[in-house]
């Protein structure tokens, strides 16, 4: 994997090639290792290391970009050359700012590279996954899922003097646990492999496997439900590439004539902190800006946006500059040229109060009729300014009432507005490290909401 002097050298090479009135060089890659099982048996296990290397050239006001994975002198010199032919045909830009010089100092972060995540092997895979079979073998049930590990890089430079760099390590576990007519799931992410534990995710899952044998058809309708992290996490996915000051210039955002506003429950607080001990990514964005701390909701009002260097140019200039609070480059911008803008990527929802947080369990016993939600697929939105999505739950439905889980139901498909179900939570437990299958990990909670909207009822 590269170091940071290698990939510095890297840059040094290609600068030597280049003719354009400034570069920038984005190196990213690294190594990545895979075991997939499935019907309790290991079927596929691969591994790949790959680095690639994206130079963006500027003239005048024109730039583009070109990306190679080759790094013999021959291969930059050509990217190079690439580059600045495709910056010479662009139209100019009038908003294109010059490169960061990297002045600013980057957010404090916690390390997020561990050897013992770096150094397992097929061999430590293997092993967890015979844990996670053995789970399923005693419950008698059949399972499927991955165990993967990852160490990666990122470095930044250009010829204004940026200079940043980033190393991370990622694991991952995915275990689906079938029986009959039932399925669960558990799903678990972090940077340091010691945090997942194969055997307690298995656990989890058989038991959601088992509760739901022989499901039940509960008519649709609205429902208390209880949702565990990972529907939460899929849900409030769609919304937060909305909290981008591009996406409000364009109108293309649920928050347009919002900013400011009471949108939410008063028990809703959303952070982006970079900085998060849950969190992971690197401590700068696609243009080398320090990624800052952006509180966007405050107990349930919108409070502010993210943004890039150009689109704080922009938005100082624009009607809106005294409605959407605090302009300023806040480190969320994507690598240039991009049609996005940028994007707050390291979401934390505020914990509540400790005296009134509470847990799955306390949720359901709080509950007289409702359904739990282990986790949500094949989400898609249906209606963007009031955010209303439609999709299915999944691997673990049950059907609770007086307090208590009663038994599995068959899966139901839901439309459901985000802005309406960030209004009626009506309680919150404690946040954690969530991954689901729609969106990016997050910091947040399980959630128990009131009239969730379940349409129709599926065949499973």
């Amino acid at each position: 994997m590269l170091t940071k002097e290698q990939s510095h050298d890297i840059f040094e090479r290609i600068k030597k090639f280049s003719t354009a009135d400034e570069i920038e060089v984005y190196i990213s890659g690294g190594r990545s290792a895979l075991t997939r099982f499935a019907n309790n048996f290991i079927h596929q296990n691969v591994a790949d290391e790959n680095h690639a290397v994206s130079i963006r050239t500027a003239f005048d006001g024109r730039t583009a970009r070109a990306t190679t994975n080759k790094l013999d002198e021959d291969s930059l010199r050509r990217v190079v050359q690439s580059a600045e032919s495709l910056s010479k045909v662009q139209h100019p830009n009038p908003d294109l700012l010059p490169m960061t010089e990297g002045n600013e100092p980057l957010t404090l972060i916690p390390s997020r590279w561990f050897e013992e995540t770096r150094t397992v092997g097929p061999q430590e895979r293997a092993a967890g996954v015979n844990e996670i079979v053995k789970v399923a073998k005693r419950e008698k049930l059949v399972t499927a899922g991955i165990f993967s590990v990852s160490e990666y890089v990122e470095g930044l430079f250009n010829s204004r003097g940026l200079a940043r760099f980033h190393q991370q390590t990622s694991s991952e576990i995915s275990i689906t646990m079938l029986g009959d007519d039932s399925s669960g799931w558990q799903k678990a992410n972090s940077p340091d492999v010691r945090n997942l534990n194969p055997v307690a995710l298995a656990e989890v899952a058989a038991r959601k496997a088992r509760q739901s044998t022989a499901p039940r058809e509960l008519a649709p309708g609205k429902y208390t439900v209880i949702l565990e992290p990972a529907a939460v996490l899929d849900l409030v996915g769609f919304m937060f590439y909305d909290f981008a000051g591009l996406a409000l210039l364009d109108q293309r955002s649920f928050l347009n004539n919002r900013m400011g506003s009471n949108l939410f429950g008063e028990n809703i607080t959303i952070h982006d902190n970079v900085s998060h001990p849950l969190q992971s990514g690197s401590p700068f964005d696609g243009e080398g800006a320090p990624r800052q701390h952006v509180t966007l909701v405050e107990k349930g009002a919108i409070k502010n946006l993210v943004y890039a260097r150009a689109t704080v140019e922009k938005m100082k200039k624009s009607e809106l500059a005294g409605k959407v609070g605090d302009v300023r480059p806040t480190g969320h911008g994507f690598l240039l040229p991009n049609e996005v803008g940028e994007a707050p990527l390291n979401v934390v929802f505020a914990p509540p109060e400790t005296r009134n947080a509470k847990t799955v369990d306390e949720m359901v016993a709080s509950t007289e009729r409702g359904v739990w939600v282990t986790r949500l697929w094949y989400i898609r939105e249906v209606e963007p300014y009031e955010k209303i999505l439609t999709g299915m739950t999944r691997d673990g439905t049950f059907y609770v009432e007086n307090g208590k889980l009663q038994y599995g139901i068959r899966n139901f498909r839901f439309n459901q507005s985000l802005v309406e179900l960030l209004s009626k939570v009506d309680a919150l437990s404690i946040p954690v490290r969530a991954s689901g299958e729609e969106s990016f990990d997050m910091v947040v909670p399980a959630m128990k909401v009131r009239d969730f909207n379940f349409t129709e009822v599926t065949k499973f």
